[in-house]
Order: C-alpha cells, then structure tokens, then sequence
C-alpha cells in the first residue's frame, strides 16, 4: 500500500503546489487542464498572450513537478519520411497531489475499512475482526526492517512521535484525527493493531502498543515492556 517514502513523497507534493504559486505558470496549468486533448506550447503561448519561451519555460517546469505529462503527436496528419518531428504537447498529468498539516492518512483508512467490508461480506468474518486483522498486517509489512527504527518510522508516517520520562513513546498527532473523532472505537482500534503491526513487523521487543486516550494526541502510546 506505501510504495514511496511518505515523506518524500510528501516534499514532492509540497514542491509541486509550490510551483502553481507563481501567476503566470499557475494560468498555464488552468489552461492545458481545461483543453479537451493535449496542449503545444505554441498553442498555449497564443491563448495567454505569452512568449513562445515563456510558456515553453513554465510548461516544462509544470511537466518536471508531474503536474502535467508530456506526449509527443505529429499535428500534420502524415507519417514517414517528410512528415517532419512530433509536436511535445502537455496535458494534466494523473498523479494526485495532496497536502495536509498536521500529516493525514485518511486513504490508509479508506483502504483499510473498504477491505475489511469487502471480507466480512465475503466470509461473513465481522467487519471490525477483519479491520483488525488487516490494519495488523499492513502495520507488520510497514515495520519489515530497512534500516529505520520504531522511532523513525512513526515520525515517517505523520505520527510525530515524541519520548517521555517514563520511557514512553507519545504520539502528539493522529493520521486519522477527523474520523477518530467521530468514529472513536472503530478507528482507535483499526490504529491500535496497525501500530501493534509496526512493532511487530520491526522485531521491536522494548515497546507494546496501547490504548491510551488523550485530548489532543493519538489514542495510542508505545509503553515500555517491563
């Protein structure tokens, strides 16, 4: 289900809604965008009023942040030999930009819920049993080691782990705020045996995931194992 690093992943999206910030490259994308077929730059030039280099220069920078994907056509209808280069056209790229502060994984939760409707009405295996289930075992393949620590790998994931006197670890935020708050025993517990999971999956033997509500925090805290 995680492929890419999150944060990475993350600066990479920060990085492209940065770049629509600037006027001219922000009326450009709008434009390709609202075109029924791919864009040239010359056709994009004419329609804003711009420099053929201008458009060239921000088409291309939109194209770099995989905000738009670049196709080459031939426009003249013809092919072989005389029938001249492809046009480089633009068109809206399907990579789906998203940025949350705090951190939110509310997909991780929608895929999570959706398959463990999908089992129970399959085996008749009661849905929150199987949320359970699956949030475990993805916990286990996120903590499968490479390299990073339990520390680590929930500041990773939006966590924003923090380590107390006692030893504990503390999750000043909640991925899943929004419906933790209003689906408060599905969602505390679908978090509980995902991070049950990571600790699991990373070999972790000093902490065991528990319940442990707070206003303002995770529902969950990584205590000391005696």
């Amino acid at each position: 289900m995680f492929v890419s690093d999150p944060k990475e992943v993350r600066d990479a999206d920060v990085s492209a809604i940065a770049a629509l910030d600037e006027p001219t490259r922000r009326r450009l994308y709008d434009h390709v965008v609202r075109r029924p077929g791919p864009v040239s730059r010359d056709e994009a030039a004419a329609a804003l009023g711009l420099a053929r280099q201008t458009a060239a220069f921000h088409l291309d920078r939109l194209a770099d942040e995989s905000l738009l994907d670049v196709v080459y056509e031939r426009r003249s209808g013809r092919s072989g030999p005389g029938a001249g280069r492809p046009a480089k056209l633009y068109r809206r790229s399907a990579k789906q930009i998203a940025v949350s502060l705090p951190d939110r994984r509310y997909e991780l939760a929608g895929r999570l819920l959706a398959q463990a409707v999908e089992e129970s009405a399959a085996t008749g295996t009661p849905v929150r049993e199987a949320l359970h289930r699956k949030a475990e075992e993805l916990g286990e393949q996120l903590g499968e080691p490479d390299g990073a620590d339990l520390f680590d790998l929930l500041e990773r994931y939006g966590f924003e782990p923090r380590h107390e006197e006692t030893g504990a670890i503390a999750l000043d935020n909640c991925p899943f705020h929004a419906l933790a708050r209003d689906h408060t025993q599905t969602v505390c517990g679908m978090n509980l045996h995902l991070l049950r999971g990571v600790v699991q999956g990373l070999g972790e033997r000093g902490y065991e995931a528990c319940l442990s509500p707070s206003p303002g925090h995770c529902c969950v805290r990584l205590e000391p194992v005696a």
